[in-house]
């Protein structure tokens, strides 16, 4: 039996409820594809700050590091959004990624056929979408120097290195021969300097994939793209903050940000997560959708352990569940047999794991 240790970090808002349930589902998986989860708790982001008065104490830091994969719901809320910036939840989930040096994060977006009257979008357009953002995740603006304030000015930076749009622009060649094998690198280098130098790396790097065919698109045009012709991408390869908006928006060509999960990779540890936020105005009240959770703890057996049955065994029993009409509240006016709760939804998911 393969034993793996699993750092959870539950965080605020609905984070605790939707862990909870993709613990329920890894350890139906795990009993009928023998493997052992062994499980550590570790504190991030405004409950974490309520207990030590730090987002990101340095034990779970040195947890997470210790262990196989990092599973994390959510951070963040209102209570929290006075404290001093570095105090803030976000503020420690930045410090976490740069600090586990995860500077990948993986977004897929999937247009379920069962949820296909969710979009926003025509069934024409959306159909078949399948789409893989690929974006870099500790660098750019988020973390240029300098950066500050005054009462009157406020500024920012956004600055790339060669080495990290090397070595972001592998991860996305990768992925695409894994797929369609294309990629499409978003940017602003018609005016910005840091993406001219994107676009040149990434131009460079794709001549060692001559299997993968590259193009470049603007952000501007990119945006405007995915709601005219989605299924026109495969691989979307982009900075942090044009892939932390695009990415978002391509979740709703899914119907509910509630659906998509994520993976953080590096070089030492892997961060799975959903998506979405803490949704603290509906944290307690057991509505929400567990399945972008879910799916982010598929992605790290995919992923992280390599245990691809597992994983299948996962996005097949989600699968199962909304073709069968089952939906939660976020979801319920698309064609649904049955409105569940978030642990209700968590346990059907559980139960359709193939023995």
């Amino acid at each position: 039996m393969k034993s793996y240790k699993i750092t959870l970090i539950k965080g605020d808002g609905i984070g605790p409820e939707i862990i909870d349930e993709a613990v329920k589902v890894l350890d139906a998986v795990a009993s009928c594809c023998e493997i052992d989860f062994s499980y550590d708790e570790a504190l991030m982001g405004g409950s974490a700050y309520d207990i030590t008065g730090d987002p990101l104490p340095q034990e779970t830091i040195i947890k997470s590091l210790n262990s196989d994969a990092v599973l994390f719901g959510a951070i963040g809320g209102q209570k929290w959004d006075t404290l001093p910036r570095e105090k803030r939840p976000e503020s420690g989930l930045l410090r976490f990624r740069k600090e586990l040096g995860v500077y990948a994060n993986l977004r897929p977006a999937v247009v379920y056929d069962e949820l296909i009257n969710a979009s926003s979008l025509k069934p024409e357009i959306i159909k078949g979408v399948d789409i893989m953002v690929v974006r870099e995740l500790i660098g750019g603006i988020y973390f240029g120097e300098p950066k500050g304030r005054t009462e009157d000015k406020g500024w920012n930076t956004m600055v790339y290195t060669r080495m990290e749009i090397e070595r972001i622009a592998h991860r996305a060649f990768k992925a695409a021969q894994q797929r369609d094998k294309r990629v499409c690198s978003i940017d602003k280098a018609n005016v910005l300097d840091v993406s001219q130098l994107w676009r040149d790396v990434v131009t460079e790097i794709a001549a060692q994939y001559p299997d993968v065919a590259l193009t470049h698109m603007y952000v501007d045009n990119a945006a405007m793209q995915l709601v005219l012709n989605p299924r026109q991408f495969d691989v979307m390869l982009t900075g942090n903050i044009f892939g932390d908006i695009l990415s978002d928006e391509a979740s709703m060509l899914c119907g509910s940000i509630g659906l998509l999960p994520s993976a953080s990779i590096g070089d030492k540890i892997g961060v799975y997560e959903p998506i979405h936020g803490s949704a603290p105005d509906i944290a307690g009240q057991g509505i929400a959708n567990p399945i972008a959770t879910i799916s982010s703890a598929s992605m790290m057996l995919r992923y992280a352990l390599g245990e691809i049955e597992a994983a299948d065994k996962i996005d097949a029993a989600i699968k199962k569940a909304l073709r069968e009409g089952y939906r939660t509240q976020d979801l319920a006016l698309f064609d649904a047999k049955e409105v569940c709760s978030t642990s209700e939804m968590g346990s059907l998911i559980a139960n359709y794991i193939v023995r």
